[in-house]
């Protein structure tokens, strides 16, 4: 019985087994699995969600739990009742939880003070630990490898992109160039721990504030919507530092075999251009499909023994 609320909490070996299964998953090559049968998953989304909802609902069935679904204003805690009394009560009635607040991730690890459910952060304020390993099990399935990656992300840094720092640094090689608003970069707990994955991974990441001297050679290109699900902008005027951050074509003059990434939902005209997300490189649906896929290998890492089963690379 294990949880998920941060990326920092797998270890090496976990972070890599959960990219390599979920792309085991992806690939077909996974099998028939039913770890869960005869246990029960929570899903719960207080906040909107198309993609993580569903992949978790789904995965969780595929792999044979049943599955209670709640909405934003099913549970108690709205009317007062502490995370801690509620993690306790639930987990004596569920396996798994799987919750989506936008919220503290404190309100998460109070659920974990308890021994038989397992907690997994399907998104919070902060980060988005799920994404990230749907990212990395997309590009593990389309170049075979993570290690020695180059990645360019483009956007607020938000908590898609602390997730992507936090995991894409504990590869070798790996070079991730991030390129955000003035003011809305990654927060500095965020930029220090991926800094410090980097160095002891022998990866390299970079942040500027600016679109100049963008690095040629690129494996691949990631953005994100620029308004988040559960936030808005400290300033009425942020759209006109975030116009210049718009992934347009131009940026495959120097790249021409780059993938393009998002995590989606994507709005056409903002952080992108339908001729980028609608073009030849995007990949990004075939990414959403991977949230599954990484659903799947996350809720197997959670509930069964031991590292996630091996798959061969």
């Amino acid at each position: 019985m294990r949880h998920l609320i941060s990326i920092d909490d797998l270890t090496d070996d976990d972070l890599n087994a959960l990219v390599r299964r979920g792309a085991a998953f992806s690939a077909g090559e996974a099998g028939p699995v039913r770890p869960l049968a005869g246990q029960i998953a929570g899903i719960y989304f207080s906040k909107t969600s198309t993609r993580t909802r569903t992949a978790f609902s789904s995965g969780a069935l595929r792999l044979g739990a049943q599955i209670i679904a709640y909405g934003p204003g099913d549970l108690q805690l709205n009317t007062g009742e502490t995370n801690e009394d509620t993690g306790r009560v639930m987990s004596r009635m569920l396996d798994v939880l799987v919750a989506r607040t936008a919220g503290d991730p404190a309100e998460m690890r109070a659920w974990t003070a308890q021994d038989r459910m397992s907690v997994v952060n399907a998104m919070s304020a902060d980060e988005h630990p799920t994404q990230a390993l749907t990212d990395l099990t997309t590009l593990y399935g389309r170049f075979g490898r993570v290690e020695g990656l180059r990645v360019l992300y483009v956007g607020e840094g938000n908590n898609t992109a602390a997730a992507l720092a936090l995991a894409l640094t504990r590869f070798p090689g790996v070079e991730l160039e991030l390129r955000t608003p003035p003011g809305y970069g990654l927060t500095e707990s965020v930029r220090t721990r991926a800094r410090a994955h980097a160095a002891r991974h022998g990866a390299v990441l970079r942040e500027r504030h600016d679109m100049a001297d963008l690095p040629a050679d690129l494996d691949a290109v990631y953005t994100s919507r620029w308004q988040t699900t559960g936030t808005s902008k400290p300033d009425a005027d942020w759209r006109r530092l975030f116009a210049p951050f718009q992934v347009t074509a131009g940026l495959w003059r120097n790249s021409p075999k780059a993938v393009f990434l998002h995590d989606l939902p994507a709005h056409r005209g903002d952080e992108v251009t339908a001729e980028v997300l609608d073009g030849p490189a995007s990949i990004a649906f075939d990414q959403a499909e991977n949230k599954m896929h990484s659903a799947m290998a996350v809720l197997e890492w959670c509930r069964t023994a031991g590292t996630a089963p091996e798959t061969r690379p």
